[in-house]
């Protein structure tokens, strides 16, 4: 790992002073060395090992193939490049059904690198959430739309657009504060009920797919640089083309080779 941490290194205890600040909270996530040293120098604030790794990295249709070893794998990857970005590691399905297990887990993660780790659920996750946070290691919370439980869904869908949908999802960011997180992540929330949660509670809220008004937003780095065109979320307007570089670059080398040889 990088040890030659610059000044202003972004902490999870920082991360919860920016609670409010006009200037939104960057985060991108990162699975390797070079993209995590390349976006942590251009000013990303937090760098999320998701379980997204899954569909864009490993190819898995869904996160739920996503396996403890394999988030470690890329964990230990991205620390090296990491020098002032807070680095967050996502626990896969199947690693906090319990307090120690969770623990067990979010250890394992620390030990890679991360900074902080992150979780899928609110109230019923909250005593994990403060099995780790009494270890030392701070949580960052997520609601909203799982994607550990895509498939008990049967899809992506928007949360919040009831009244009834919109209360319950400010009580799960409540418990979430309760419990101890530096953060939560609000995905594919309603705007009206994202800007409600984030007016309700004391920590940084980190939105995809929730409209503007959270204290801060997260994409997928392939989604925002254009390196996974077989699917693009709605919410996402890829920045770049990196897919299509790709293949261009490609392309010309075997078109050189190919009149060299004939």
């Amino acid at each position: 790992m990088r040890t030659d941490k610059v000044d202003g290194k972004v902490t999870a205890e920082r991360l919860k002073t920016w609670k409010g600040r006009r200037e939104k909270i960057a985060a991108l996530t990162a699975y390797d060395y070079p993209t995590a040293r390349l976006l942590d120098e251009a000013g990303v604030d937090l760098l999320l090992v998701g379980d997204s790794l899954g569909m864009v990295i490993l190819g898995y249709p869904d996160t739920t193939f996503v396996k403890l070893e394999e988030v470690v794998h890329h964990t230990r990857a991205v620390a090296r490049g990491v020098r002032r970005s807070l680095l967050v590691a996502d626990l896969p399905i199947g690693t906090y059904g319990d307090p120690g297990q969770a623990l067990e887990s979010a250890r394992r993660l620390a030990a890679a690198g991360a900074e902080a780790v992150k979780l899928e659920g609110g109230q019923i996750q909250a005593e994990q959430i403060r099995a780790i946070t009494a270890a030392g290691i701070p949580v960052v919370g997520h609601i909203g739309m799982l994607p550990q439980h895509v498939r008990e869904e049967g899809g992506y869908r928007i949360k919040g657009k009831t009244e009834a949908e919109s209360e319950l999802l400010r009580r799960e960011a409540e418990a979430v504060v309760a419990a101890g997180a530096c953060g939560v992540v609000l995905e594919l929330v309603t705007p009206v009920a994202a800007e409600r949660i984030t007016r309700a509670i004391t920590i940084p809220t980190i939105g995809i797919g929730s409209g503007p008004n959270c204290d801060g937003q997260i994409l997928v780095v392939h989604d925002l640089v254009g390196f996974f065109p077989w699917f693009t979320p709605k919410h996402v307007r890829p920045a770049g083309d990196v897919a299509g570089e790709i293949r261009k670059a490609a392309s010309g080398f075997v078109e050189k080779l190919h009149r060299a040889g004939s």
